[in-house]
């Protein structure tokens, strides 16, 4: 078993970083997502919304993987979410539902209001039973490739962070703004300072970066204007 830690903190308040982060998708640095489709949502008696989703996601194979290994290059994955507006706080869950025994990834995302800003912790658990002396080696590569979509994910978030903060939307309840964001058809760059990570807490700052294609995918996902 292989485990991951990292925190990451957004400037901006909690209303505003949740919102960006249920709507991550799509986006150019989720290419590998093929769908997202929310399965059932309803409150709590408490007043917390919980939210499940199926996301379809396709990767590819590494060259060392025995023939076979998958019957194919995709896996859908559960996300379990629940909303508290009155304590400040998301939690977040996902796990593959397939190809369970080749490899697991639990992954778990707490977004909490701070003075400084949003702060996101991200952890997950990397677990392989496929044995045949490769265990170690598929734990391996899929910490690595966990610590790459990591980053992805934040570019994603910053990316809707952007489009809400150009749109000058106010917060709002999660899932308000939707329609909004999608029917607009002019995309801007982001210009901001790229991120910094600080050593000595292992936090991560926001960084705004987008891709050099960006305006081709926005065309390609939400229309050309």
């Amino acid at each position: 078993m292989k485990f991951f830690s990292q925190s990451f903190l957004y400037n901006d308040p909690w209303s505003i970083v949740s919102l960006a982060f249920f709507l991550r998708y799509p986006n150019p640095y989720a290419a590998h997502v093929v769908s997202c489709d929310v399965v059932d949502r309803r409150h709590s008696e408490s007043g917390t919304l919980l939210t499940t989703r199926l996301v379809l996601k396709r990767g590819a194979l590494p060259r060392w993987a025995p023939k076979g290994i998958v019957s194919r290059a995709e896996s859908w994955v559960i996300e379990q979410s629940e909303v508290d507006p009155y304590g400040k706080v998301v939690r977040c869950q996902t796990k593959n539902l397939d190809h369970v025994k080749v490899m697991q990834i639990v992954e778990t995302q707490l977004f909490e209001q701070t003075p400084d800003g949003t702060l996101q912790t991200t952890e997950a658990y990397i677990t392989s039973k496929f044995g045949w002396g490769l265990t170690r080696r598929i734990e391996n590569h899929g910490l690595s490739r966990f610590k790459a979509h990591v980053q992805r994910s934040r570019q994603g978030v910053s990316l809707m962070l952007d489009l809400i903060r150009q749109a000058r939307l106010q917060p709002m309840t999660l899932g308000s703004y939707t329609s909004h964001l999608h029917s607009d058809r002019t995309f801007f760059a982001p210009n901001a300072p790229a991120s910094s990570l600080d050593a000595n807490d292992n936090t991560c700052r926001e960084d705004h970066s987008s891709p050099s294609q960006s305006g081709r995918w926005y065309g390609r996902f939400w229309g050309s204007r």
